[in-house]
């Protein structure tokens, strides 16, 4: 059962730095509410082909301090694939929103998530629908701040590798990112289904996460924004970017283990989101 949803109050949609609310370059619907209290808004981009959803789950009764902090949980499948587990369902069994007060967002995509733009399809412009239309469409209509460090990313596997490059590309736009099994040390798009969003290995070169640790090896020195967890399948591409983020002097937070399968509900999402709060 959907319950549609009132819009929140006017007042509580300013962000942390009192500015104006952020444009949404696509279409979003007003929320209806699934069973599990998640608010789920339809959405209409030109970036992705066909309908998407930003599923959005607040904290537990009113608004009384400053804006919250917003967790990006980030799929792993395209749609609603739940082949690896609910992510959504972790979230609210962990009771993650409201033990750390956090607006939890859920984006799906029309295409497997490698949070991409390919090179030639517009319908598949999956970083500038997660920058253009997830991000400012949250940031306008729910009571979260709106700066860097208050947006945090986590995701596992595909996304995973999402949450490390959406940072590492615009480091002044998220805080912080973590990252359980993934696989982070790819060199070519050749597995994975990743042909079919980055096309060209020039293109996956601008989002090569090994790549991308060298060019902002600087910048992230200030203190630890990556975080890298555990394994299933991916132990020896974890080792591998251990090994560089250590050979560049990059602050990080790191855990070998425990090997968990690769899942949503393996047990490794609570450490992850304790590790990007704390």
């Amino acid at each position: 059962m959907l319950l549609i949803l009132k819009p929140w109050p006017a007042s509580m949609l300013v962000g942390a730095d009192g500015g104006e609310s952020p444009a949404v370059d696509g279409q979003v619907s007003s929320a209806r509410q699934d069973d599990n209290g998640w608010r789920v808004h339809r959405v209409k981009s030109e970036f992705q082909a066909g309908e998407t959803e930003i599923r959005v789950l607040v904290p537990d009764g009113p608004q009384s301090g400053p804006p919250y902090a917003t967790l990006y949980v980030l799929p792993v499948e395209a749609g609603d694939g739940r082949r690896w587990g609910d992510a959504q369902r972790e979230i609210r069994r962990h009771d993650l929103h409201n033990q750390y007060r956090l607006v939890c967002v859920y984006p799906t995509f029309s295409h497997l998530p490698w949070y991409a733009d390919h090179p030639q399809r517009s319908a598949i412009r999956q970083e500038s629908y997660f920058l253009r239309v997830v991000v400012p469409f949250v940031e306008r209509d729910y009571p979260v701040r709106q700066d860097g460090s208050g947006r945090l990313l986590v995701g596992f596997s595909k996304s995973g590798w999402g949450a490390f490059s959406l940072l590492l590309r615009h480091p002044d736009r998220f805080g912080k990112a973590a990252a359980w099994d993934a696989p982070l040390a790819m060199a070519q798009p050749d597995r994975f289904g990743m042909d079919g969003i980055f096309a060209t290995q020039e293109n996956f070169g601008r989002y090569q996460i090994t790549s991308l640790l060298r060019q902002r090896a600087e910048a992230l020195r200030t203190g630890p924004r990556l975080i890298h967890l555990g394994y299933g399948n991916f132990r020896d591409q974890h080792l591998t970017v251990e090994s560089l983020l250590e050979e560049l002097r990059i602050p990080h937070v790191f855990r070998d283990g425990p090997t968990r399968s690769h899942a949503w509900d393996s047990g490794w999402l609570p450490e992850a989101v304790k590790l990007l709060v704390e």
